[in-house]
């Protein structure tokens, strides 16, 4: 998630705060964190209508472009007879996303599915400027600031200095990764606040469906529980590696204990 913010390293306000190497760490600290502003900076959108009806909620969906990185295509495919949103990335990292609002309590589980293309560009992930993943489910989370390190209050006060708008308390991501371990949880190197869980390395090329607990995983992820969820993202990226990768992403469903579909649900 780091590189989500590489971008803005050229923006003299940033380069100005102390020209040298500790600024240059401190400022991709910085950036990651305000790469996350991407989930919750939506504006206009309306929240999907419960019990929708398919495809019902995908203009609550939006593209979200990167500073200084080439935009991922996201549209409307079809993959082994499947419809859904197909990402393709050339050297390139963007999102497609919305807003959210629900609290913990309210879902049961999540529900979700992906195609990964066969061959992907998979960027060495020793160096966590080099991080790139060929699909990537994206939940934004609000909590108590006052919980946080002061460096992170720190990166997060710059943040809305920066950008005008503040930060998600936490942001989880569910990852395919082929290096590494199903239900590792990877802590992002430049701030603790952003984090992912593996739920997928291998299937290239078939369609796997996915049932998690939030709430569980939250904890698991970040050792506390949950607040609201305010955001949600698709994201499909090859701009490290170089190269080219590729994702359908099927339904998304958010569920209650009585199997009914909230707010934010996407159906196929």
């Amino acid at each position: 998630m780091t590189k989500l913010a590489a971008g803005f390293c050229a923006w003299p306000r940033v380069d100005r705060l102390r020209p040298n190497r500790s600024c240059t760490s401190m400022a991709r600290s910085l950036l990651a964190v305000a790469a996350a502003l991407c989930l919750a900076a939506c504006s206009h959108v309306q929240p999907a209508q419960q019990g929708a009806r398919p495809l019902a909620g995908l203009q609550d969906w939006s593209a979200r472009e990167l500073p200084g990185k080439r935009a991922t295509q996201y549209s409307l495919g079809q993959r082994a007879g499947q419809a859904c949103v197909l990402a393709q990335a050339q050297e390139s990292a963007s999102l497609w996303r919305r807003q959210l609002t629900l609290l913990p309590q309210q879902v049961e589980r999540l529900e979700f599915e992906w195609w990964i293309a066969g061959k992907q560009a998979m960027a060495a992930d020793t160096d966590p400027d080099l991080d790139d993943a060929p699909a990537r489910l994206v939940l934004a989370f609000e909590g108590d600031e006052a919980r946080l390190s002061g460096r992170n209050r720190m990166l997060f006060e710059l943040a809305r200095v920066l950008t005008g708008e503040s930060p998600p308390y936490a942001t989880l991501m569910y990852v395919w990764d082929p290096r590494r371990t199903p239900e590792t949880v990877v802590v992002n190197a430049r701030t603790d606040r952003i984090r992912k869980i593996v739920v997928g390395n291998d299937a290239a090329g078939q369609w796997q469906s996915f049932r998690r607990d939030i709430a569980a995983d939250f904890k698991k992820a970040f050792g506390e529980e949950p607040g609201r969820m305010v955001g949600a993202a698709l994201m499909t990226d090859a701009d490290n590696s170089p190269g080219r990768a590729e994702a359908c992403y099927g339904s998304i469903r958010f569920v209650d204990q009585q199997a009914n579909l909230l707010p934010g649900s996407l159906i196929f």
